[in-house]
């Protein structure tokens, strides 16, 4: 046991010594090469707190800046004047957070309208005629089908290069718009004569018995005196009306709901009660020949801003001649059909042919490059001049409206397309059209057949006929000249809920 316990404590000191004579030689090389072990721990530290200063010290940075941003987002939507007022929405940093999706835009917002409708100066002179100076129309529908004469459309039977041929705009022009002699949409005479007189207009529509005429608000005893309230209706829609509200009778025979005028257009022209509705709404300056100024405001709104201070805003102060809402969701076609088809607005498969033809006609997917703002209006409220080229858009608009699909907001952007940057508008903010109106429920649910069809099977199947329009939305059953099956349409990257 000795023996074992000797040879340990040898073992020992011998380590011991081993360490001693390392830690001296490393001393004596250490202060031969000129260093000192003492001083490389507080490098390290003082080296590592500066990188760990400069980490702090820019993250304290970026959270100061993000802080800022935000308070600068939540300002610009406060309902407190005093941080209302430090917004500067004209700012590179308030554009920069509206990008960012940091700043919601607001539903409504005040229009910057002048104070007092009585103290506007009403321009003397029209507009000049920059492009276009005489417009007329085709009246009569001569079209044969195997050999026999087929029923006149309202909207004519357009061939495709008769379309083709609308869009190359000319001093002298004529083109389908509406109205074809026997089909339909006739105005009883009383009623004809009435809006000869009527200069200025503020139109709306009720088809089909959705809606009740809304009184409007805020309306001064000028503009009362000087806008005649056109409410057109169908048979239907007449007959809902006098159930449901007083209607007087003047002396002509005119019937009057409060301040509306009710127009009765005999005979609708199409199925679809939808499509009806764009008759007036598109084509007020055929329905109102007379008429140099209109307001469109759809039949569910009731109107909240006098008429003259919206001409006053949206027109005559920058001189424009056409001005529209933009969408609050959407600015691309393509997203925007994509979220009509999800909506069931009509029948999926025509709109996906709709939007290939488009698509073969060269229509891009909206991007900042574009000079409009958006390819997509809100096309409740629609303010014009009735000017040749405002006339000759609407025109076209209404044209393609009639060939394909009722969803006019489809075919905005691409007739401003296909005019080529000649039709100037005023695409105002979607917050000041939401302060132009109280928003009202229709009296009930629109549905249609056609708008639940998804495939092109179902109407082949379909035994009754019923599914298909026989007098619009033609151009989509009418062979196209050109490989529709080749087109690939955009991809959509849905943005919003509205679908």
């Amino acid at each position: 046991m000795d023996s074992n316990f000797l040879p340990s404590i040898s073992l020992r000191a011998s380590r011991r010594a081993d360490r001693n004579h390392l830690q001296s030689r490393d001393g004596k090389e250490g202060l031969a090469s000129g260093k000192s072990y003492q001083d490389s721990p507080l490098k390290i530290l003082w080296k590592r707190g500066f990188i760990r200063l400069v980490l702090v010290g820019g993250i304290i940075w970026g959270l100061l800046i993000l802080t800022a941003l935000l308070f600068h987002a939540w300002s610009c939507q406060s309902s407190i004047a005093f941080f209302s007022a430090l917004c500067n929405k004209s700012s590179v940093i308030y554009g920069a957070i509206q990008s960012l999706g940091l700043v919601t835009p607001p539903h409504r917002c005040s229009i910057p309208v002048a104070d007092d409708p009585n103290k506007i100066v009403i321009p003397q002179k029209r507009s000049p005629e920059k492009f276009v100076q005489s417009l007329s129309y085709f009246m009569e529908d001569f079209t044969e089908t195997n050999g026999s004469q087929s029923p006149p459309l309202f909207g004519g039977h357009i061939t495709w290069q008769q379309r083709d041929e609308s869009f190359k705009v000319k001093p002298t022009m004529k083109v389908h718009c509406g109205f074809i002699r026997n089909g339909g949409a006739e105005m009883a005479q009383k009623d004809v004569k009435f809006v000869k007189k009527c200069r200025f207009v503020v139109a709306s529509g009720i088809f089909d018995g959705y809606d009740t005429p809304h009184q409007p608000s805020n309306i001064s005893a000028r503009s009362q005196k000087l806008f005649c309230f056109l409410m057109v209706v169908d048979e239907v829609s007449l007959q809902f009306i006098k159930k449901n509200v007083t209607v007087r009778e003047d002396n002509d025979g005119g019937e009057w709901v409060g301040i509306w005028r009710l127009i009765l257009l005999k005979h609708p022209p199409y199925d679809e009660p939808r499509r009806n509705g764009k008759v007036p709404k598109i084509l007020t300056h055929r329905l109102f020949p007379q008429a140099q100024y209109s307001i469109w405001i759809d039949g569910k709104m009731e109107l909240i801003v006098d008429p003259l201070l919206l001409l006053e805003r949206y027109l005559w102060r920058e001189k424009n001649t056409f001005a529209i809402a933009q969408h609050k969701h959407h600015r691309n076609v393509y997203e925007e059909a994509d979220a009509n088809k999800r909506r069931k607005r009509y029948a999926r498969p025509l709109i996906d042919l709709h939007m290939k033809i488009y698509r073969y006609e060269g229509m891009e997917p909206w991007n900042p490059k574009k000079s409009t703002p958006s390819d997509i209006p809100e096309g409740a409220v629609i303010i014009r001049e009735h000017t040749a080229l405002s006339n000759l858009f609407s025109c076209l608009w209404f044209n393609e409206v009639h060939l394909f699909t009722p969803r006019d907001q489809l075919s905005f952007g691409y007739v401003v397309y296909r005019l080529g940057g000649l039709f100037k508008f005023f695409m105002f903010p979607n917050c000041e059209y939401n302060s132009i109106f109280i928003l009202h429920n229709h009296t009930r649910e629109h549905s249609s057949k056609v708008e639940w069809v998804k495939s092109l099977d179902e109407f082949k199947k379909d035994k009754t006929g019923g599914l298909k329009e026989s007098r619009g939305g033609l151009g989509l059953w009418t062979p196209y000249p050109g490989d529709l099956d080749s087109v690939v349409l955009p991809s959509v990257k849905r943005t919003s809920k509205a679908g």
